[in-house]
């Protein structure tokens, strides 16, 4: 995949999906960290279903900190993996509360410092909290796309991440870590894609592959 039909095929999604935007429901840094924390193997859906009697509850670093782990466990329960997720979640806030004063930190090595994020979370904590994107979130959709349409045969996020960073322009990153999820949902799903209403089939690898 050469930059020119990355550009490309960003602009073709970008008016495909003009209204695609971070699906998560947060109001602060701090309720973003979580709400991505919980979206791991989850649905945003589920987790928006979640957090609001979570949060209507506890909403700071300090409230997390202080929790009882037994109810917090019970709190995030629908979100699967209850037990490592509510681990990592007061873990990530006491030390927010302690090594920085309550404040989510703005850097991806001290996100990626944090209990439970990795790569991706702190990708989608720079953007959405910050509005700082530093690079792309892989998750499962945006793996799907760039397997098929081309941009990488890798399989590791972090190497896959890297490939659509060589080819897509950082001015771009923004409108990538919405529009490939909202692509991956609508279209090019993991059973029974739509290529038919594909927008960008005409760039994608496998779709060609059946012509």
């Amino acid at each position: 995949m050469n930059k020119k039909d990355s550009i490309k095929i960003v602009e073709i999604l970008k008016s495909a999906y003009p209204d695609a935007k971070c699906s998560l429901d947060f109001t602060t840094p701090f309720e973003m960290l979580v709400a991505v924390i919980l979206s791991a193997q989850c649905t945003d859906e589920r987790v928006n279903k979640t957090t609001p009697s979570l949060f209507s509850k506890y909403s700071t670093p300090k409230d997390f900190a202080e929790i009882d782990i037994c109810e917090l466990e019970s709190l995030i329960h629908p979100c699967g993996f209850y037990k490592n997720k509510a681990k990592n979640i007061k873990e990530t806030a006491k030390i927010i509360e302690e090594k920085y004063a309550g404040i989510v930190p703005e850097t991806m090595d001290e996100l990626m410092a944090l209990p439970g994020v990795g790569r991706k979370t702190a990708n989608v904590v720079m953007l959405e909290a910050f509005n700082k994107p530093q690079g792309i979130a892989v998750d499962t959709h945006c793996k799907r796309i760039a397997n098929r349409i081309g941009f990488s045969t890798k399989k590791e996020p972090e190497k896959i991440e890297q490939d659509l960073l060589s080819v897509i322009p950082k001015e771009y990153y923004k409108d990538v870590n919405h529009i490939f999820i909202w692509h991956g949902r609508n279209t090019c799903m993991a059973r029974n894609p739509n290529c038919s209403k594909c927008p960008i089939s005409n760039y994608c690898k496998e779709y060609l592959k059946t012509k």
